[in-house]
Order: C-alpha cells, then structure tokens, then sequence
C-alpha cells in the first residue's frame, strides 16, 4: 500500500516537472478563488460602512431635511404654501404620532468668519436640541454637552469637533475658551471624539463631526439670521420608542407633515430602517452575481484540472502498469492521482488568496471603498479550492485506476 504523503509528495514533484502546464491549469482557481475573496472583502466592507453609517443616523429615527432648490422662482412658489421644516411641525409630530418619544431640531448656520484668540477655521456650524447627542450617537472626549437649562436660556455656549479644537486652540486647552463665529463670541464647553469623514449610503450622505461646532439650537435662532426664503429649522429627527413600528411610524409623520405644509413638497424624508433593509437587498444581489462569477472561474479551472490530469494519465500509462505489476492496488493507483489533483488545486488556491488578499487592498487604495479580509473567507476560499480538486479529479483518478496492468505495460 502506497503513502498518502508518498502520492502528495508526486504529487508536488509532478507540479514542479510540469511547472508551466501546472500553473495554467491552475489559473481558473487563481482567479476563481481570488474572486471569492475579493467578493467577501468588498462585500464586508461595505455591509460595516453601512451598518456604522445607519447605526450614527439611528435605526429608531425617521429624519427630515429641508429640501434645497436651485432654482429661485421655484423656492419662491413653494414658500407661497409653506414657511418649510418649523417647530410647529415638532409640536405637531410629538402630539399627533403615537410612540414618538422626543423630536431634536437643526439649523445649519451660514458662518462667514470663525476665529479665536490663537487661530481661524472653517467648520460646519449647527444649531441642535440638548437631546441630539442621545440621537445620533455623538461621543465626547472633554467636557460637556449643552443641556436643557442652556437651550432654554440661549446660552452663547458650543461643542467643537477635533479639527476645530486643533485650528483654534492648536495643543492648548479648549475648555472654556472663546471663539467668534460671525460676530457672537461663544464659550467651548465640550469637545468631540475624532470623527470619520463625509460617508454616503443609498444616495444619503453623512458629514463627519471632526470639522463641527454645535450650540443649543435657541441660540442658533435668535442670535444668528436665516437667509430669505430658508425654512426656519434645517432637519427634525424624530425619535421612536422601542417597539413602535419605524415604517409604518414614519407614513404617519409624512402624511402629518404634507397636511401642514400644505402639500408643497419642500422636505425630504429617511428611514434608516429602511435603508438598512435596502443596504442588505443589494448586498445579496451584489454576492449572487460576484458569487456566480467566482463559480464560473471555478468550474473553468476544474475542467482544466481534469483535462489535465487526463493527460496526465495517458502520459503515465506505462509507469502505472509497472506500479500495478509491482503490487500497487487499484486504491493506491487512485489516490495518487487524486492527491495530485488536490496538489494542483491547493496550491492555486493559495496563490488566488495572495491575489485576493492584492484585489482588497487596491480596492481600500486606490478605490476609497472598506474592505475587510475575514478569516471566513479566506477558509472557504480554501475549501472551495479543495473541493474543486476532489470533485473535478475523481473522473481521471478513477480511469488511472482501472486500466489494465497487461495493457498498460505494452502501451508505448
């Protein structure tokens, strides 16, 4: 009885003597494999992207936005129904929605000059409820954020981002500093964890915070003007309680809101929720067409396999006459080829993870999309590859193995 690690090991030296045949037929499983990793990693990617881009805008929110025009006669003839996104449409939604627990408004304020002391900067300006960090997740690293007591007082104080606090203030403290947006003089009272960049999902775009500075929204209001034909509040995101139903919620919200503007078609309206449900549907689409890709490279690289082995065989007829003469079984004669078929396969299974492993960092590179290379993959990656070389060499393992001695050793 021949050694399985005898019929691996020529396996291997067959590779080697037959070095550039081997790798061709092996190119179908480089590319193959090197799909299926590919695929998973992008696909990883973007699914964590997603995840972390909803989860910030919160998966029990439904917000409104102010829709912008560019065209000013068309501005003109909606404000002629409706003054656009107001806290009256706060009040309404928190009175007339069933399990709304609380509705944080936002005003981006136009800031032409932001400096302090020691430095200038040109942040994102926005005027929040107290209750808005609890909403979308924001983390602080010093400090405080407003509370009730200074949005009810329009108090002139504000949280900066970490690129802010690094333009104004450099290495120096921030708390309690002051800084000038426009022509009011505001007091630090809290800064910001580091925050991601600009991040888009389904056409929705998510501003990083490291280039923000919030204060209580009262403030925004009264203490800074709005440009003419602006709605009074930027966005409204309206907070559900665990178990109410957030699509059904949200039809309630916009049909309320369309009564009170009239029917003008001046905001928009999104439900992370909802997108969350899209996001995955198109990651499965996206899996499906990659994954019949992979298999196509796959199922190429098999046939090649077998066509090779196949050769394989007819070129090693004599020398497995001698083997069968030499008291070699017909299962010795089998595993021999099948572990040279798993040779070939294994080994192009690792070179389609290298190139894999290659396709997802240029993507991360070159691309700017998230790749994330998991151990998952990469094991059916290796499997696959494994299955391919037992599935595809069997037929060629199992010819080799039942050809007659006397025969085979008259085959010239």
């Amino acid at each position: 009885m021949i050694d399985p690690r005898e019929s691996l090991v020529s396996g291997l030296e067959s590779l080697r003597h037959h070095a550039l045949r081997s790798f061709l037929a092996m190119l179908g499983i480089i590319f193959g494999v090197g799909a299926v990793i590919a695929m998973l990693s992008i696909g990883a990617g973007a699914e964590a992207q997603a995840l972390e881009i909803i989860d910030a805008m919160g998966l029990r929110n439904v917000v409104l936005k102010d829709k912008r025009f560019d065209r000013e006669n068309e501005l003109t003839e909606i404000r002629r129904k409706s003054a656009g996104l107001s806290s009256r449409d706060a009040k309404a939604i928190s009175e007339a929605v069933p399990g709304v627990e609380r509705v944080v408004a936002k005003i981006e304020v136009e800031a032409w000059k932001v400096l302090s002391p020691t430095g200038r900067a040109k942040p994102r300006v926005l005027g929040v409820s107290s209750d808005y960090p609890s909403l979308v997740k924001l983390a602080l690293v010093e400090g405080r954020f407003f509370d009730r007591e200074d949005e009810e007082r329009h108090a002139l104080v504000c949280v900066i981002g970490d690129q802010v606090r690094r333009d104004l203030f450099g290495f120096g403290p921030a708390l309690g500093q002051p800084l000038k947006v426009n022509d009011q003089w505001l007091t630090v009272v809290g800064v910001l964890a580091g925050g991601s960049g600009k991040r888009e999902i389904q056409g929705v775009t998510l501003e990083g915070t490291a280039t923000d500075i919030y204060l209580p929204v009262t403030a925004a209001e009264r203490r800074f003007g709005r440009v003419p034909l602006k709605a009074p509040l930027d966005e409204l995101v309206v907070s559900l309680a665990p178990g109410t139903p957030v699509q059904e919620s949200a039809v309630v919200v916009k049909t309320l809101v369309d009564r009170l503007h009239g029917g003008a078609d001046d905001y928009t309206i999104t439900v992370p929720e909802a997108l969350l449900q899209q996001s995955q549907k198109t990651q499965r689409l996206f899996d499906i067409v990659m994954g019949a890709i992979a298999g196509i490279s796959l199922l190429v690289g098999g046939i090649g396999i077998m066509n090779i082995m196949l050769a394989t065989v007819l070129e090693r007829t004599r020398e497995i006459g001698v083997r069968r003469a030499m008291g070699a079984r017909q299962i010795d004669i089998r595993n021999q080829f099948f572990m040279e078929a798993f040779a070939v396969t294994v080994t192009g299974g690792l070179l389609g993870i290298v190139m894999g492993l290659v396709i997802a960092k240029g993507v991360a590179a070159y691309a700017g999309w998230k790749t994330i290379v998991t151990l998952w993959s990469i094991a059916l990656s290796v499997g696959v590859s494994a299955g391919v070389g037992l599935a595809f060499g069997s037929y060629p393992a199992m010819r080799a193995a039942r050809l007659d001695p006397v025969e085979a050793l008259r085959y010239e």
